[in-house]
């Protein structure tokens, strides 16, 4: 009798453990779904509509930038800067976000991909390898729970950009978003 009485006691005890462990592991996954709720918008979703939406994209930019624009002034010795503002902006489309691998013809090798890619920040780059970068993207997931780009580098005001080209280059851009604007409002 006693052994049936420890059986059935030490039965119930592992039970009671089980529920127990069970209930512990359910509450970690509960609590980690709640955390990914509480972390903010999901990237992926943020970036298909932030390539496929000018005025959301215009929406999810901290302007000016961290980094400003940085050209050699027509003295070919003095640095100018200029804040990287929205009418400097060019749209960025899915196409030129995409994370891909493209061996040229010519021999160069493009490459294009996330340096970076944490749960609160993200580092999107583009260009030829064993070269400068053409592309440099920089996202955030801020405090209100939505992803921003904070600091870009593009190509369009690379270095070697001569400052008297400037303005030229910013209506270029201009045309260039235009013709994203009538694809993607």
């Amino acid at each position: 009798m006693k052994v049936k009485r420890f059986a059935c006691c030490l039965l119930v005890s592992v039970l009671l453990m089980s529920v127990s462990l069970i209930s512990c592991g359910n509450s970690s996954k509960t609590k980690a779904e709640n955390e990914i709720a509480q972390s903010g918008e999901e990237f992926k979703a943020f970036l298909d509509k932030f390539t496929s939406s000018a005025t959301f994209q215009y929406t999810r930019i901290k302007f000016p930038l961290k980094t400003p624009i940085t050209l050699l002034a027509d003295d070919g010795e003095t640095e100018k800067t200029f804040p990287f503002t929205k009418e400097k902006w060019p749209l960025l489309d899915s196409e030129t976000m995409k994370e891909e691998r493209i061996s040229q013809e010519e021999g160069g090798i493009y490459v294009s991909k996330f340096t970076v890619n944490e749960p609160k920040h993200k580092v999107f780059e583009a260009g030829y390898e064993e070269s400068e970068i053409d592309l440099r993207v920089e996202f955030e997931l801020l405090s209100d729970g939505k992803w921003y780009v904070v600091d870009c580098y593009t190509g369009w005001y690379g270095y070697d950009l001569p400052v008297g080209e400037l303005k030229q280059t910013i209506a270029h851009v201009k045309e260039e978003n235009a013709a994203f604007k009538e694809i993607h409002p």
